[in-house]
């Protein structure tokens, strides 16, 4: 998997609509990169309205957010329909860029052994390098006794390398 201070593997993948959408279009601007497994399961559904919800804020602050999946372009037309997400989702059917990011990989769940999406998250600076990254990322997680979502730690931590970025 790619770490903290790796340039971020271009791409281009096909976004809900069916237009080509390319990492390099991004350069110049922040960009919350994730990856989730399937469109329209329960923890699936609440990453991407939890980062709907931010993505206001994540735009004043001059940074774009994208969910990556396997699902195909028409899985992601009627998810977005379905459920109101403002964000960009790709579809990576090929697994391409899933495995490029070291998202795609053995899982076990109850004992069996599998491939599937490594959920992950991946923060890349407007030169195209990685600032931060999340592994088997938990959609909710406890923090101080109440649920956090992990859209709103990656906003924190955005806000934090951002601060650290003007003192500089």
């Amino acid at each position: 998997m790619l770490e903290k201070g790796d340039s971020a593997p271009n791409f281009i993948l096909k976004d809900s609509q069916g237009n080509d959408v390319s990492l390099s279009d991004f350069r110049g601007k922040w960009v919350v990169l994730y990856f989730y497994p399937r469109d329209n399961t329960s923890g699936c559904t609440k990453e991407a309205r939890d980062f709907t919800d931010f993505l206001v804020q994540f735009k004043k602050m001059g940074a774009a957010i994208i969910g990556v999946s396997p699902d195909s372009v028409e899985s992601h037309r009627r998810f977005v329909e379905k459920h109101g997400i403002g964000i960009i989702l790709l579809s990576d059917v090929e697994k391409e860029i899933l495995r490029a990011y070291g998202a795609w990989g053995k899982k076990k769940n109850y004992g069996r052994e599998y491939e599937g999406v490594i959920r992950s998250t991946f923060l890349i600076d407007p030169k195209g390098r990685i600032a931060w990254v999340w592994k088997n990322v938990r959609v909710r997680a406890k923090r101080k006794g109440k649920e956090v979502k992990h859209a709103e730690i990656v906003f924190e931590r955005f806000m934090e390398l951002i601060k650290q970025r003007a003192l500089r």
